[in-house]
């Protein structure tokens, strides 16, 4: 009888021990916390012209997040692509500057992000320089950026209008048909008035050696 209480009593002990560990390995675990992913912001392209539009992606932020786009720029250096004039056909050069805007592009903006931390915005620049667009989360503080050089436009005068009247384009062959025309025509007249000469001389001699 003492034997099989005592026997009795491990069992309930052991049931009472096991018990939470069960309801604990039944119960459903939370989702693992993943990091959520770093914030990024991106241009369609690294190289642009005065004028041409910068598309900016920015990933990463809050859902439904105000996102403020702050803008600086810096001068171009001298090693930069396009800097240098470029030459036309005739050896003269073309000079690059900027073209004149009436209104400079804002050094600050603000873009909606939509339910996935996303959103698009397009800025077209109004003078040449290095930029850098930093983007930073209003609620999250998430912050990134990107760089883009943007190069002047040719100008084809010493007036930087931004507009190209055609009086300063390359030589062409139409251009260079009233010279040869009038070279045509010395050549022409050369040879006729030799052709001449050396018929004089001829009939010249002839009359003088004939008899009379």
């Amino acid at each position: 009888m003492r034997l099989s209480r005592i026997i009795m009593a491990l069992t309930a002990g052991a049931a009472v021990v096991l018990a939470p560990t069960a309801a604990g390995a039944a119960a459903p675990q939370p989702a693992p916390d993943y990091p959520p992913k770093p914030p990024a912001l991106t241009a369609n392209r690294t190289t642009v012209k005065v004028g041409q539009p910068i598309v900016l992606t920015c990933t990463g932020f809050g859902p439904n997040e105000t996102v403020d786009f702050d803008v600086s720029v810096a001068p171009l250096a001298a090693s930069v692509p396009g800097q240098a004039p470029a030459r036309r056909s005739d050896g003269s050069t073309v000079a690059m500057a900027a073209v004149a805007f009436p209104q400079q592009a804002p050094r600050h903006f603000t873009a909606e992000t939509n339910a996935a931390g996303r959103c698009t915005v397009t800025y077209r620049p109004t003078e040449p320089g290095t930029y850098t667009f930093t983007a930073t989360g209003r609620e999250s503080g998430r912050t990134a950026s990107a760089t883009v050089i943007v190069l002047p436009k040719k100008k084809h005068d010493g007036k930087d209008d931004g507009k190209d009247d055609g009086k300063h384009l390359p030589v062409t062959g139409d251009s260079m048909g009233t010279p040869l025309k009038v070279g045509g025509g010395l050549v022409g007249a050369g040879a006729v008035l030799m052709l001449g000469s050396l018929v004089w001389r001829r009939r010249n001699r002839f009359g003088m050696g004939s008899p009379r």
